[in-house]
């Protein structure tokens, strides 16, 4: 399974008043991560953007380890965990550069729909990236 690691920093405004990450942000951070990922692995988001395509998230969940804090650097690894040809899964885990603790791990399902919000197969409608895919999950 192909996995890219995405680095950052944690900063002031995504903490809260616990001096803490606030929960919301890790879902940010998963979007950050994907959209490295596809790059990464030769099928932007842009581009599919550009074919018509757009992915919209269907379900978004994250399981909360340890907290992460102002200035700290994160490395998030980011994968396919399902695909469909209709859905896809990505599976993300952030752990602490320095020491590579667990902070939070998650999972996010998207769908692909076209212009007029209808669904699509992406093995249709963009086969260059439906075989993309394919090939990642095969390796």
């Amino acid at each position: 399974m192909h996995t890219v690691t995405y680095s950052r920093e944690v900063y002031y405004y995504e903490t809260d008043r616990m001096d803490c990450v606030h929960h919301s942000n890790y879902i940010r951070w998963f979007e950050e991560a994907r959209v490295h990922f596809m790059r990464e692995m030769g099928f932007p988001y842009d581009k599919l953007e550009a074919s018509g395509i757009v992915s919209p998230v269907l379900h978004a969940e994250a399981d909360y380890r340890a907290m992460c804090r102002f200035g700290e650097q994160v490395e998030i690894a980011a994968g396919i965990e399902s695909y469909t040809g209709t859905r896809i899964g990505f599976f993300y885990a952030v752990t602490d550069k320095a020491t590579g603790a667990l902070r939070c791990q998650g999972r996010t399902l998207h769908c692909f729909i076209n212009e007029t919000g209808r669904p699509v197969s992406l093995r249709k409608a963009n086969p260059a990236y439906d075989a993309r895919v394919r090939e990642l999950l095969e390796d």
